[in-house]
Formats: structure tokens, C-alpha cells, sequence
């Protein structure tokens, strides 16, 4: 067999391990900085606030106003406190919703940015921002937009209610599952998703029974941080379109929209390439589809579109936004079969493929 491929490693800097988070003035000082803005959802402000009373000195304020599908009403606010704090650098603290808000200054500034992730989102190791301006979301991407240390700490994420964590889980599961089937993707990055699979479903069964197990804690970081990097190394397709649509559009939960989505995007897919989607079957047994919307139901996550509060009239917009704008998938889409799929998500119903 004649190999031939392109694959471009990462250069942010992975500080791994139960206590990293202690690090943070020193990672401060290391990427050349002094002034660090601390990012945060309103509902961790409390968790910024001592961290940036730990930075001490370094730290020259605390902005608590990060919201899900980053909105740019919101990161022209944080623009404004950036500006009047003279930060020279972010620390975002949390889940995608922070990280996104730190990509979106540093897409504006390049001011350097330290990710310190509490969920599995993933998006910490990627050089992509996904924002949202009248009803659209869309993404950019680029070097400026990849955060230059993140630093993972499991006991960090200890305090994540297993519900969040399941969901956030599968949302990082999702990338890997794309990146199977990706049209750019390379052996190395096959690698990685297989193994943030593995990790997952390892991880995730343990943390609904065992919320604080440090151990699974970290093997679900572990699992963020390849399924992630395999999200900035290689394209997307149909799952993380539809995905777009309902967040930027109806404004539906991020990690609980890719989490209810993912077995039947898979599914949908798995149809036109079974072999590049066989390592999902054997990790999560029978088919694709059904083995990921069994092993989401053993964990407890959401199974059905409507559960979000979508109506089957917010599916016929949603199908029609989703094939607007031409986009590679491995299967042949149209309006017809997204609303087909979207129905059975919608439903809950478990996808026979």
C-alpha cells in the first residue's frame, strides 16, 4: 500500500495534569505577559475571580460575561473592557462558550490566550472560531484563533454536573467521528480520533457513577484534547453544519445539540462509507448509528431534538439553511433527506444504520 498524505501538527503548548492550574502566573510570564484579562461564563465568575486573586499582580481584571455561540454584541462588550484594562493576554476558564469568547478577541487583537478547559469541548485546541451575528452563525479560521498553552487539569473539572459532562463528551466525540470520514484526513489524525473514541467510552460510564474519580476525570480531558486537536487538524462536514444551523439560528444548547445529533449524523453517513466508520461500530458495538445512540442513552444524555423546545416547523427552516450553502459531505445530501433525519432526531428515535 502507497501512503500520501499532509499533516501538520499543532503548535500550542498541552500542559497536562492533576494540579497544572497552580502554573497559571507562570505560563503568564513564560509567553512574555503581564496584564491577563480573566475570562468566564457569568455562572463561573466566581471560580475567575480567585483564580485571577491567585494570578495576583499579573491579573488586571476579570470579564464574566461569556455566552454560548459567541455572540459579537458580547465580544464587542469584552473588546471594550480589553481596551480600557490594557491586557496584554486572556485567560479564558471554562467550557466552549469562554474559549470561543477568548478566540474571538484574539482573532481581533492577537493577543496571546492561556485556555484553562472545565468541560470536553474540545474547541481549546483549534484554530477555529464559530460566532454568531444575526441569527447566523459562522466560523473562521486561522493562527491567530489558536490559544497558545492550554493547560488541562482534572480537578478542575470535578464540580462539571455529570449531565454537562456527558453532553460535552459527546460533543467532543463528535469531531472525532467526523474526522473518520473527513475529506482531508491522515493516518496520524485517524490516530487520534480512534483513541479520544476509546477514551471516552472508557471515561464517560465512570463519571455518571463516580462524579469525582480523578482518574476518569482525566481520561475524559485526555479525550477532549485528541478529539479537539483532531477538530483543528482536518475538515468538518454534515454533522457540524446542522449543528451550526440550530445553534446559530435557534439559539439550541451547543454540547446537548451535538450530543442528541451525533448517532444520527453518523448513521446518515456511515451508510456511504461503513469502513472508514467501522472503528465506531467495534468501540460502541452494532452499528454506527445505534451503537452511539446506545452507548448515549446508557449514559444519560438527551436522545430527542424536541426535548430542546425545536418544533417540527423550526425542522423544515433548518433543513433548508443546511443545504444553502454547498459544503463536501461523504454522502450525497438534499433537502429531502436532512428533513428525514432531522425528524428522526427530532423524535428520538434510534437510527437503524
Amino acid at each position: 500500500m502507497s501512503l500520501s498524505f499532509h499533516y501538520a501538527g499543532s503548535p500550542a503548548h498541552i500542559a497536562f495534569g492533576e494540579g497544572a492550574s497552580q502554573e497559571v502566573g507562570s505560563w503568564i510570564e513564560k509567553i512574555g505577559c503581564r496584564r491577563a484579562l480573566v475570562l468566564s461564563t457569568p455562572q463561573q465568575k466566581g471560580d475567575a475571580e480567585a483564580l485571577a486573586a491567585r494570578i495576583g499582580p499579573l491579573a488586571v481584571g476579570v470579564f464574566s460575561g461569556a455566552v454560548m455561540h459567541t455572540p459579537v454584541d458580547v465580544t464587542e462588550t469584552a473588546m471594550r473592557v480589553v481596551e480600557e484594562s490594557r491586557a496584554d493576554c486572556v485567560v479564558s476558564l471554562g467550557g466552549g462558550s469562554t474559549t470561543g469568547l477568548g478566540k474571538a478577541i484574539a482573532y481581533r487583537t492577537d493577543l496571546p490566550q492561556i485556555v484553562i478547559p472545565t468541560t470536553y469541548a474540545g474547541s481549546e485546541v483549534t484554530p477555529i472560531l464559530g460566532q454568531t451575528e444575526g441569527g447566523r452563525k459562522t466560523t473562521v479560521k486561522g493562527t491567530k484563533i489558536l490559544p497558545e498553552v492550554v493547560i488541562y487539569d482534572a480537578t478542575l473539572t470535578t464540580g462539571l454536573p455529570v449531565g454537562m459532562s456527558m453532553t460535552s463528551g459527546l460533543n467532543a466525540m463528535a469531531h472525532a467521528v467526523e474526522a473518520l470520514y473527513a475529506q482531508d484526513r491522515n493516518p496520524i489524525s485517524t490516530l487520534m480520533a480512534v483513541e479520544g473514541l476509546r477514551a471516552f467510552r472508557s471515561a464517560l460510564p465512570k463519571i455518571t457513577t463516580a462524579p469525582n474519580d480523578i482518574e476518569a476525570r482525566a481520561e475524559g480531558l485526555y479525550g477532549a484534547w485528541l478529539c479537539g486537536t483532531v477538530l483543528g487538524t482536518v475538515g468538518m462536514a454534515l454533522h457540524h453544519k446542522i449543528c451550526h444551523t440550530f445553534g446559530g439560528t435557534f439559539d439550541t444548547p451547543h454540547a446537548e445539540t451535538h450530543a442528541i445529533m451525533l448517532p444520527h449524523t453518523a448513521g446518515f453517513n456511515g451508510v456511504a462509507v461503513p469502513e472508514l466508520l467501522q472503528p465506531v461500530a467495534k468501540i460502541f458495538g452494532g452499528s454506527v448509528g445505534g451503537g452511539l445512540w446506545d452507548f448515549a442513552k446508557s449514559i444519560g444524555a438527551p436522545l430527542a431534538l424536541r426535548d430542546l423546545g425545536l418544533t417540527e416547523a423550526d425542522l423544515d427552516k433548518a433543513s433548508q439553511i443546511a443545504v444553502e450553502n454547498p459544503y463536501w459531505n461523504p454522502r450525497p445530501i438534499d433537502r429531502s433527506s436532512i428533513r428525514a433525519l432531522l425528524q428522526q432526531a427530532w423524535e428520538g428515535r434510534r437510527p437503524e444504520n
